[in-house]
Formats: C-alpha cells, sequence, structure tokens
C-alpha cells in the first residue's frame, strides 16, 4: 500500500480503503485521557448514560484522527511532503464504543504547487462511515505531495 504521486491523481478518484477498525473502550479512554480530554460524556458511563444518547460517545477527535489515519496508506504513504490543513470537519453521526468504522476518499481538487515545482496540492474528501452505513465524520484534507519525478 503506497500513496500515489501528485500527478498520479485526478479530480473524481474515489478510494474505498480496506482497512477498518472497530473501536474499544480502550482507545477511546486512552486518547481521551492522553489527550487531557475530560468530558464526562467520553469518560463516565453514568454520565453518558443520562444523556440523550444513553452510552458513552468515542472522542470525537479519536475519530478524525483514525478517518485520517485509515486513508493515509492508500494516498499519501510516502509521496506526502507537508499536510497543509484540514477543512469542513463535521461528525454527523455519533461513534460509539464497539462501532467498526471504515473510511473512502475522493480527490476534489488537484492544483500544481506555485513554490516547489513538479509537487502539488490534493484535496481530499475523506468520510469516515460506520457500521450502520452512516458517516460519522467528514473533512477536507489538503496535502501537498510529491510528483512523480522527484
Amino acid at each position: 500500500m503506497a500513496g500515489r504521486f501528485f500527478d498520479e491523481w485526478q479530480v473524481g478518484d474515489t478510494i474505498t480503503h480496506e482497512i477498518r477498525r472497530t473501536v474499544t473502550e480502550a482507545d477511546n479512554l486512552f486518547f481521551s485521557t492522553m489527550t487531557h480530554n475530560p468530558q464526562p460524556l467520553h469518560l463516565d458511563a453514568e454520565a453518558a448514560r443520562a444523556s440523550e444518547f444513553g452510552q458513552i460517545l468515542v472522542n470525537g477527535t479519536f475519530t478524525f484522527a483514525l478517518m485520517v489515519g485509515l486513508s493515509v496508506g492508500d494516498t499519501t504513504l510516502g509521496t506526502l511532503i507537508a499536510n497543509l490543513g484540514y477543512d469542513k470537519l463535521l461528525h454527523p453521526k455519533p461513534t460509539f464504543l464497539g462501532d467498526t468504522l471504515r473510511a473512502t476518499s475522493e480527490v476534489v481538487e488537484t492544483r500544481a504547487s506555485k513554490s516547489r515545482p513538479g509537487a502539488g496540492i490534493v484535496t481530499f474528501r475523506h468520510s469516515l462511515i460506520n457500521q450502520r452505513d452512516e458517516v460519522a465524520c467528514e473533512c477536507l484534507r489538503m496535502a501537498l505531495l510529491k510528483g512523480s519525478g522527484q
């Protein structure tokens, strides 16, 4: 699984990433505590049970990071110069412990770099989808990639 170079991408290219991940209680607990996020909805079963969701919600920044991580092998592994930014990050549906998540990526824009000859910027729309076929997270990621001649 290797990423593609800038000049190998076209608008409309779409990938369904093969790697899936079932989120565990340990994932959520470690990520929340590691990032100093004390939100009771992520850590306190009683508080979560009393919420409108009735159960622990997985930390949204974990689901975002997982979505990007699931995409890297097929998109930018070995070809990335730098991630330039993320935009329009959304969590349309919550993620719960035990959800199995998969990712898709679509190229929505490409443009040559003005400052790095041969390199270019690819904008991906990443989506994270649960086992109920609901979109749990999505964003745009702008990645500066090497050209194939570099």
